[in-house]
């Protein structure tokens, strides 16, 4: 499949939202297909591990969700596709065919402007509490959400019965000790970028 733009259309630059930010170089009708989105293909499980030892406070990779079993880590043979920033009213989202992960624009794009779309990152149970600050949005919109998080409303967590198993508390302790160790590379969200 041909991929339409790159590298004619666009560029990477640096960027008010975040870092290096992708930006069109003319004018892109809407429905442009616009990159893919490429890099190593490994496993949720490959791909945690690999940001296990990252600090707490630094939420960035180039890890996007495929499906269930696959993860492309844009940080090994990535292309530019690894630099669209998130925007909570973004000019583009990210399309899923065939196992693959593209780009494509929401709306016609004026030479200049940054291209960006919604990651949607999805909360999870365990979050800590300063997981918005964590995930902070800076894309200025008028309608910013302020986290890249998605809803903006953190889920309440479900009140368990505990359990009795052999073992008792001590495996209790060490489930949930495994459960707090998870990265943010865990993260799954609705569009399938982690971050």
């Amino acid at each position: 499949m041909v991929i339409q733009g790159t590298p004619d259309m666009i560029e990477v630059r640096r960027s008010n939202v975040h870092g290096m930010g992708v930006f069109a170089l003319k004018p892109i009708p809407k429905g442009t297909r616009l990159i893919e989105y490429v890099g190593e293909r490994v496993s949720h499980q490959e791909a945690d591990s690999r940001y296990e030892e990252k600090d707490a406070n630094d939420a960035h990779t180039f890890l996007f969700i495929v499906d269930s079993r696959t993860v492309i880590d844009a940080g090994v043979d990535g292309n530019d596709a690894r630099f669209f920033n998130h925007a909570c009213n973004p000019n583009c989202e990210s399309v899923i065919e065939a196992k693959r992960v593209y780009i494509e624009t929401t709306r016609d794009i004026a030479p200049g402007e940054e291209l960006t779309y919604d990651y949607q990152i999805q909360r999870e149970r365990d979050d800590p509490p300063d997981i918005d600050e964590v995930f902070a949005c800076h894309c200025g919109a008028p309608d910013c959400r302020g986290t890249m998080l998605w809803p903006t409303k953190r889920p309440e967590p479900r009140k368990r019965k505990p359990k009795k198993k052999a073992g008792g508390r001590r495996a209790r302790k060490k489930s949930e000790a495994r459960a707090r160790t998870r990265t943010r590379a865990s993260r799954k969200k609705k569009g399938s970028r982690r971050r």
